[in-house]
């Protein structure tokens, strides 16, 4: 959208590089939010400095972006975080902060994206998994996003959208995550790899169809609450690793390693993207296979 200004929390993460590519490329004017001082954003046109949990710095970083939309992708990601009092301050209460800030220093925001989770789902039999289903989480990540959601209910006067992404994956992608985990076994050369659970199935989709899905939520005018963002369809995991051994043209051995194995798994994820789909139409480019391609042909993660 030419001219407009988007702001960027977590810019400097696996999604907001995406992002920022995306939206320059559609002509917004990108403003990328990091907590990290010294860090430049490639494709941002700013980097500013703020802590989630300083509200203050906040409120004068939103009022120093004059932002006309906001995606608020900062977070604590990764399930197995060590601190649980850590993945609430940042995604409960950092989102608050947030808020407060917006309804301070920018009256006029059109809409706010915020990243939640298909995590707060759980470990739900009721598939595939709509907007409807109940919550359920099964570990603190989840929970911590359950809380964040409610809490912006207490925001009814702001322009908010929350998407809940399932499980998506991509070039740059923390290499604690699973999926890159194994292709970077692969780009290595190794012969043998240790795993957890191997009897889990995800809905998987390529960062690229994300970020298009959320630049697209933002330009459209009428809106749900919040969206699934998924591809439908379950894969498992010995799926996936089928379908590397193919693209790299050797069989990866796996072991099961018993540190790795969660007791809150989930054991099969996929959720309903008709809801999504029928807002801003059809927006997938990229089967599974097509996004482990582009991984294992790129250089670095």
């Amino acid at each position: 959208m030419a001219n407009a200004t988007l702001l960027i929390t977590g810019a400097a993460g696996f999604t907001g590089r995406h992002l920022i590519a995306a939206a320059n490329a559609k002509g917004y004017r990108c403003v990328a939010v990091t907590q990290n001082a010294g860090s430049k954003v490639s494709g941002a046109h700013d980097t500013l400095v703020a802590d989630l949990l300083d509200p203050a710095a906040l409120e004068q970083t939103i009022a120093q972006a004059a932002p006309d939309y906001i995606v608020h992708l900062a977070a604590i990601s990764f399930v197995a975080h060590g601190s649980t009092v850590e993945i609430y301050q940042v995604n409960q209460l950092g989102t608050i902060n947030l808020l407060d800030a917006v309804q301070k220093s920018a009256p006029g925001i059109r809409k706010i994206l915020i990243a939640s989770s298909a995590n707060i789902y759980g470990n739900t039999t009721d598939l595939p998994i709509t907007e409807a289903t109940p919550p359920a989480p099964v570990n603190h990540y989840g929970m911590s996003k359950v809380t964040m959601e409610l809490a912006t209910k207490l925001y009814a006067d702001l322009p908010i959208v929350m998407s809940r992404p399932f499980n998506y994956t991509g070039c740059g992608q923390n290499p604690n995550f699973l999926i890159p985990k194994i292709v970077n076994a692969f780009k290595a050369g190794h012969k043998d790899i240790d795993l957890g659970n191997l009897d889990v199935s995800r809905d998987f989709s390529d960062v690229r169809d994300v970020v298009t899905a959320y630049l697209r939520l933002l330009e459209t005018q009428n809106t749900a609450p919040a969206y699934n963002i998924c591809s439908g369809t379950p894969t498992s995991l010995l799926t996936v690793l089928a379908m590397l051994n193919d693209l790299a043209g050797y069989e990866l051995r796996v072991s099961v390693n018993p540190d790795f194995v969660r007791n809150d798994e989930i054991n099969t994820l996929y959720g309903s993207p008709a809801l999504l789909e029928s807002t801003i139409g059809s927006y997938r480019q990229y089967a599974l296979n097509d996004t482990l391609e582009w991984m294992l042909r790129e250089q670095g993660n």
